[in-house]
């Protein structure tokens, strides 16, 4: 693997593969009641959060204290950066504590980028702008595996707010990576203008695509982000792109339904779906853990899958 984690796009088929077969072994060993190894001991992993986040940040916090690293967490707000510190100045100051590696969320596109220029350590990539998230990525195709097995010609469906979402944008990347067909579903006004350069088909109705769906990720309307009027109303939105129990009557038996969080619940996804035996959101935050500890461990500690000498010590 490279040194960062920038973006999926960095991922060949092999790294991703690797991290996915590296999360399973740390999810075995976890769900074994080895709640922690020693890999990263004398470790020091810095989470730098100008956005605020929950569940990614305590997600990674978690996947770094459970391979014993020293963890410590940067918020922007009551920091240095609330005076107008500039990105420049807290990575320079992160490189004089000796950060080993540096998780960073920020609002700004190509933040992380930056910063993997000016830090020794390696940077991974918690989400920027609107541009990526890898690390969800690598957890929703995680989660994947786990339910279906090879992703190999498998059909994704991404349905909603594909303009704004980097989730989206990650999640395309790598699932073409690992050989899965995705189509994104979404009025007009929520894909972008260069969507046709992407490595996935495009639909406008999501009837006509669910039955040929082995997985439906559902995506937030996005509305803090939206500086214009992108639909109707939230019901005329509901309506045409809602996951509710009748479409999701027509999956196949097999197929799964997924969603990066936090929910709009009643707008992108009814209750009786979020909470069904097809969701697959709660396990979506489990292994978010596993495939972030897989992520830090090969940038940290090493590029081969050691798990089993770890536990056994």
């Amino acid at each position: 693997m490279k040194r960062h984690l920038i973006s999926a796009a960095d991922l060949t088929r092999d790294d991703a593969l690797l991290v996915l077969d590296t999360a399973e072994e740390l999810a075995r060993a976890t769900e074994a009641s080895v709640r922690k190894l020693p890999t990263l001991r004398g470790r020091t992993v810095v989470n730098l959060f100008f956005e605020d986040s929950t569940r990614t940040r305590i997600s990674f916090e978690a996947a770094a204290k459970r391979l014993s690293a020293d963890v410590i967490n940067f918020s922007a707000k009551g920091s240095s950066v609330s005076k107008g510190e500039s990105l420049k100045d807290t990575a320079l100051t992160l490189e004089a504590m000796g950060a080993d590696g540096v998780v960073i969320r920020h609002g700004a596109s190509g933040a992380p980028h930056r910063l993997a220029n000016w830090v020794r350590g390696s940077v991974v990539n918690a989400g920027d702008g609107t541009h990526e998230h890898p690390t969800q990525a690598l957890l929703d195709a995680f989660t994947m595996r786990r339910r279906l097995g090879d992703l190999e010609g498998r059909k994704v469906t991404i349905v909603g707010d594909i303009l704004h979402s980097r989730v989206a944008r990650s999640n395309v990347l790598l699932l073409n990576t690992l050989g899965a067909e995705v189509t994104l579903v979404a009025p007009p006004t929520l894909l972008p203008v260069a969507v046709d350069t992407w490595p996935a088909e495009v639909s406008y109705d999501l009837d006509a695509v669910l039955p040929k769906s082995d997985v439906v990720m559902m995506l937030r309307v996005q509305h803090e982000r939206m500086n214009a009027g992108y639909f109707p109303t939230v019901r005329e939105y509901s309506r045409r792109y809602g996951l509710d129990a009748e479409r999701m009557a027509r999956l196949a038996d097999h197929a799964i339904v997924m969603h990066p969080g936090p929910m709009n619940r009643g707008v992108e996804i009814a209750a009786e779906v979020a909470d069904s035996v097809r969701s697959t959101i709660v396990e979506q935050v489990a292994n978010g853990v596993s495939a972030r500890m897989a992520v830090l461990y090969l940038l940290l500690g090493g590029s081969e899958p050691a798990i089993g000498k770890e536990v056994s010590q």
